[in-house]
């Protein structure tokens, strides 16, 4: 070990529960056996920037490492790198993750931020400090995008995705030093310890609203079978895990590897959930979606988006997912007590508000359809939030509708634009307010009647008492000014089902 030091920071990322930084720990793997790595996670720090000061002062570290994922942790990322290069000019800062990849420009341009790595950092992010260490040039190192001499914006190639079961082990002993893993193990519906887990990388599809998308450019690859289940037998065993969240972004790509994975989990008695697509699991046979369930799989995320194939369509997912297959495999799933978890995307751009307010109203029916045919489904709505993947259709119906991101990065730090990452407030011209409150009232009353089942504070009498006060908004429609069950949310700390996850690794 040498005495070179870095600092890789997590910013804060939720208010309630935080997930082990998974981002920064994969970074730390693929560089600790030359440097000493200091983590920083703002989630578990009452003043980050004292801590991160306190480390450079000491005039040991030559490197700054940020996670930047859209939403929450600018309010940290921004402020923080800001400061670093204000008092220790001499520190190379390197960002990270999806907000730091698709919108490089407007980072680059702060002129606080060094290099962004775009995509996973195994190799990257090694072959960066070498470089620098070396004096050698960046051009020739994949996963890369910088300023050079002449201040032009310089991207390098994509590395093709690695064999995750030759990379380093995730470095959680010495995390642990730093940040008890305890302190990371949530109580959830599946269990009392839940840990956040990431399995693969990618996503073999190609949807046009996806933030995934401009990274991966359709690939996927994920580690085997035998090396997930003896990972998470090792966390079994040392910290106690007794459930899992796979925050990848298709867990279920492959279905070899589902199976497989599914018989090892057999007998350890440990509840799990995972993010697919309806049309890849739909392609499971019903002894898959049974082994599955009685290996620990508890629910499953899916990006249903919408009840009309001419949405899906618009979306990149028409062709091979449509609102009958939507409808039927939520059905499917009930055989197997698997929950499906369906999110929609309200509010994507139409010919006329009437259209757009319109399809809305269209979407409503078949959340409730669904319903119906699967009380157990859960429902997670946002409204649509574009991501700048230049060159689909979609993209230039936003451009042409007037909308525009942010010109410099602090203006990200305008709390509407937190909310736009967080899809809840998507600041595009062609949504009305009218058409923004239809949808979080309806949202509102829907989390009341009945309440999700992966909140599991809100049982027995309590439970009993929101369906109650929703049952009538629920059954005529009559979704406005929803105050009662919004104090019953106040009072009872009720937390919506959502896919934290995605934005706060």
């Amino acid at each position: 070990m040498t005495n070179r030091k870095i600092i890789l920071f997590n910013p804060k990322s939720g208010r309630w529960k935080h997930r082990v930084p998974n981002s920064i720990l994969k970074v730390a793997a693929s560089v600790s056996d030359q440097y000493h790595v200091d983590y920083v996670d703002g989630n578990l720090e009452d003043n980050p920037w004292e801590t991160i000061k306190s480390f450079l002062e000491k005039g040991e570290h030559r490197y700054f490492g940020v996670t930047v994922m859209p939403g929450p942790q600018l309010k940290q990322a921004i402020p923080i790198s800001k400061k670093v290069r204000e008092h220790f000019p001499e520190i190379k800062i390197i960002w990270g993750g999806y907000f730091a990849t698709n919108h490089c420009n407007v980072v680059l341009e702060s002129g606080f931020v060094d290099v962004v790595v775009a995509g996973p950092g195994d190799t990257a992010f090694p072959n960066l400090l070498n470089a620098w260490e070396n004096n050698l040039p960046l051009d020739e190192i994949k996963n890369l995008i910088y300023r050079d001499a002449s201040n032009k914006i310089i991207k390098t190639k994509k590395e093709e995705l690695l064999d995750q079961d030759t990379l380093p082990q995730m470095p959680y002993t010495n995390f642990n030093q730093h940040y008890p893993i305890q302190r990371y193990l949530a109580k959830t519906f599946m269990g009392k310890k839940t840990m956040a887990y990431h399995s693969s990388f990618g996503c073999p599809f190609t949807c046009s609203f996806c933030a995934v998308v401009p990274i991966y450019n359709a690939r996927w690859k994920g580690e085997s079978a035998e090396k997930m289940y003896h990972e998470i037998k090792w966390l079994k065993d040392n910290y106690g895990v007794d459930s899992l969240e796979f925050h990848d972004n298709n867990f279920f790509t492959s279905r070899k590897r589902v199976v497989e994975f599914s018989k090892l989990m057999l007998h350890e008695n440990m509840g799990w959930w995972g993010e697919g697509r309806i049309d890849t699991l739909d392609k499971y046979s019903d002894e898959d979606l049974q082994l599955m369930a009685d290996a620990g799989c508890k629910m499953i995320f899916f990006g249903a988006e919408s009840g009309s194939d001419e949405v899906l369509k618009q979306m990149d997912k028409g062709g091979t997912q449509t609102a009958e297959q939507i409808e039927k495999f939520a059905t499917r799933l009930s055989k197997f007590n698997i929950v499906p978890e369906y999110s929609f995307v309200l509010g994507l751009p139409g010919k006329s508000e009437a259209q757009v307010m319109k399809q809305i109203n269209e979407d409503i029916r078949f959340i409730k359809k669904l319903k119906r045919l699967n009380a157990s489904t859960e429902i997670i709505i946002y409204l649509y939030s574009p991501v700048p993947t230049e060159g689909s259709e979609l993209h230039d119906q936003i451009t042409k509708a007037g909308f525009h991101f942010p010109a410099t990065l602090e203006d990200w730090l305008d709390p509407s634009w937190e909310n736009f990452d967080l899809r809840k407030n998507p600041l595009t011209p062609w949504l009305t307010p009218k058409m923004v409150d239809r949808v979080k009232n309806f949202e509102t009353v829907l989390n009341g009647y009945p309440p999700t089942v992966s909140d599991f504070r809100v049982k027995g009498a309590k439970r009993f008492i929101l369906r109650a006060s929703s049952w009538f908004r629920y059954k005529t429609g009559f979704y406005k000014y929803p105050y009662e069950i919004k104090v019953l949310h106040k009072i009872w700390k009720y937390r919506q089902p959502e896919i934290e996850g995605f934005y706060s690794e």
